[in-house]
Order: structure tokens, then sequence, then C-alpha cells
């Protein structure tokens, strides 16, 4: 199926079309940034987090260090931030929390950087569908009261066409976002939940040990 030679389209069409396509390449890119971003610092990992805390609480506290510097994982380095706490001060399970958490919220802002432009994707690209299908109706409109007998099909075509196209497009460009969108979220939700669970377990589970000794 061949499209309408974009000629017939007024500027104002040829705009929303132009932002559509910008909104859908933002989008890829943001996907792909994120995607790259979740690779390289590490995200998931959590049987190797594990097995970090198990060593921990087994009283083999330099192989459970030297295990959290070696893995360049964001539970790794929360871990770390817990232990080495811990280790500082044995006494003082605040601060090894708040230590954790505090390197646990840097890790999660930086997880959840250019995630906003994915949610503006989402917002942006119905809104622009549906103003190019009112420009689309408008133009088909215009020219059915300007003309003055039988209209040629073809003069109506950019209008209607503009109307159904942009729709579709802006519909899909936010389907398309809202499942990628959803699925780093997830991600990022459950690194969450996982970096609260180990926290816990370090902590608890030490002053735990140590009480029974």
């Amino acid at each position: 199926m061949s499209l309408p030679d974009l000629s017939i389209f007024d500027p104002v069409t040829l705009v929303v079309f132009a932002a559509l396509g910008l909104l859908s390449l933002i989008a890829v890119t943001v996907a792909f940034f994120k995607s790259f971003q979740f690779a390289r610092l590490g995200v998931g990992h959590a049987s190797d987090a594990e097995i970090i805390v198990e060593n921990w609480l087994s009283g083999r506290p330099d192989d459970a260090l030297q295990s959290a510097a070696d893995q360049d994982t964001v539970l790794a380095r929360v871990l770390q931030a817990v232990m080495t706490g811990l280790q500082a001060r044995p006494d003082d399970q605040t601060y090894a929390e708040e230590l954790g958490r505090q390197t646990a919220l840097t890790e999660l802002q930086t997880m959840s950087r250019r995630m906003r432009l994915l949610e503006a994707v989402v917002q942006a690209a119905p809104m622009l569908g549906l103003l190019g299908t009112v420009i689309g109706m408008i133009d088909a409109f215009g020219t059915l009261s300007t003309s003055d007998g039988a209209i040629d099909p073809t003069l109506l075509a950019g209008g209607i066409w503009t109307a159904l196209t942009t729709t579709a497009l802006g519909l899909a460009i936010a389907l398309v976002t809202y499942f990628i969108a959803g699925w780093l979220e997830e991600r990022i939700d459950r690194e969450r939940q996982t970096m609260e669970t180990l926290i816990s377990a370090a902590i608890h589970g030490r002053v735990a040990r140590a009480a029974v000794g």
C-alpha cells in the first residue's frame, strides 16, 4: 500500500508526524540506554549477593567483604557498605543500616534516571495522535465546506489519512513505551526489595548470631 503524497499535508500535520517520530526515537534510545546502564551497574545477581550474606553470617567476614569488593554489582556495593559499617561500629546497628540505606538510595537514584522520559512519551504520544486527528478532520471538513459540487476523493485523502494514522501511531508508540517502562520499573522495584531484604539479613542476622554466641 502506497502512502499519500506528503505535499498534500499542511505544515502543522508534518510537524505532528515529526514529533511522533521524535517521541519514538526517544523511547527507543532510552530503552537501549537503560538496558546498557543496568548491565553496567550490575542490576540483579541476587544469588551472588546471597552468597556474600551467607559468608558474613557464617563467621567469614573477610571472605564476605572480599567477595563484595570483587563483584561489581548493585547488591554487592550495598552489602559492602553495611558490612563495613558493622565492622567499624560493631555495637551500632543503626550506623550500619544507615550506610546501607544511603548506598541503596544512591544506586536506586542512578537506576531511575531517564525513566521520566519514558513516562513523558507514554503521556504525550496519544495526545499528539489526537492532535493529528483533529487537524486531519479540520482539513477534511474544510475541503468539504469549500467545494461547490462533486468532491474529488483525493482531496479528502490527506485529512482522512492523517486523522486515522496519527491516532494509531500515537497509541502504538504509547503502548510499546508503556510496556518498556513497566519492565524497567519492575526491575528497579525488584532490586529495591532485594536490597531491603539483604540489609536486614546482614544486620539482624549478625546481631542474632552474636547474641546466641
